[in-house]
């Protein structure tokens, strides 16, 4: 069997024994998914940072570049109470959240044993990233001058 891409009316196509068969875009993403091309999925995203505009202004790039934001949080406890409730593949989360320790979050949502991959995210390129890295469970970091979609996914896929 051999995948196309979805054409523009919404459905791929393919032929069997002359025949057409047409199905969604959805299960086309699905089945390409199975077969390694796990790119065409969009992950699903936590953000957590305490500046409204940041989360609002990153939220809308990323949402535009493919990323699914499903949930935004300014503090470490409705960060959790989120990724327990949303499941994100992905928790996008500020290194320092105000009062707040970014790298505790991340224990705190690792400790739950959740599926999401916490990135750690700042303004400031710190020396001191890869002393963070190696006491939190994050998968990476990335300055929030570098955050893009394909940023993220080259660090969780």
């Amino acid at each position: 069997m051999s995948l196309r891409p979805p054409a523009e009316s919404g459905a791929a196509s393919e032929t069997f024994g002359g025949t057409a068969s047409f199905r969604s875009t959805a299960s086309f993403i699905a089945e390409a998914s199975e077969f390694g091309n796990s790119w065409l999925v969009p992950l699903s995203c936590l953000i957590v940072d305490d500046n409204d505009e940041f989360l609002d202004s990153s939220s809308r790039v990323l949402e535009s570049q493919g990323l699914h934001v499903v949930g935004r949080a300014s503090a470490g406890n409705e960060a959790v109470r989120l990724a327990e409730e949303l499941r994100p593949d992905v928790a996008l989360v500020d290194v320092r959240l105000g009062e707040e320790d970014g790298v505790e979050v991340a224990r705190q949502l690792a400790a739950r044993a959740l599926a999401t991959r916490v990135v750690l995210i700042s303004t400031h390129a710190d020396d001191e990233v890869p002393e963070l890295l190696a006491d939190s469970p994050a998968v990476g970091f990335l300055p929030k001058a570098a955050l893009s979609a394909e940023a993220v996914a080259e660090l969780v896929r």
